[in-house]
C-alpha cells in the first residue's frame, strides 16, 4: 500500500527527489518484512533461537527507524529525522549478522 500511495498519491504533492526517498523507505520495508517472514520460517529448523529473536527485533527496529524516518522526512518535512535513518540502517545490518550467526549456531538435536 505504501508503494502505491507513493506512486499515485504523492506524485502531485512532493518533488521527484521526495518520491525517490519515499520509494527507498518502501523498498527497505518490504525487503525486511520478507526477512522477518524468513526468520519465522527458520525458527522451525532448529536455529539458535536467541539469535533469531535478536535478528527479528533488529529488523523491526530498523524498519521503524530507517523507513519511518524517510516517510517522516517526505510526508511531514521533519528534517530532524535525518540522523535517525543511518541508525535504522545499522539495525538492518546487525539483524543480518544475527541471522547469519543463527544459521551457524544450530540447536543440537536431542535423542
Amino acid at each position: 500500500m505504501a508503494g502505491a500511495f507513493g506512486a499515485h498519491g504523492l506524485r502531485q504533492i512532493v518533488s521527484p527527489r521526495g518520491l525517490e526517498v519515499f520509494q527507498t523507505g518502501v523498498t527497505y520495508q518490504i525487503y525486511h518484512a520478507l526477512a522477518l517472514l524468513a526468520v519465522a520460517v527458520l525458527a522451525g529448523f532448529g536455529l539458535a533461537r536467541r539469535w533469531l529473536i535478536a535478528s527479528a527485533v533488529l529488523f523491526v527496529v530498523g524498519i521503524l527507524l530507517f523507513s519511518g524516518s524517510l516517510y517522516g522526512l517526505v510526508l511531514m518535512d521533519l528534517t530532524v529525522l535525518g540522523p535517525v535513518t543511518p541508525v535504522g540502517g545499522l539495525c538492518f545490518m546487525a539483524g543480518w549478522v544475527c541471522l547469519i550467526i543463527a544459521a551457524f549456531k544450530r540447536i543440537p538435536e536431542s535423542g
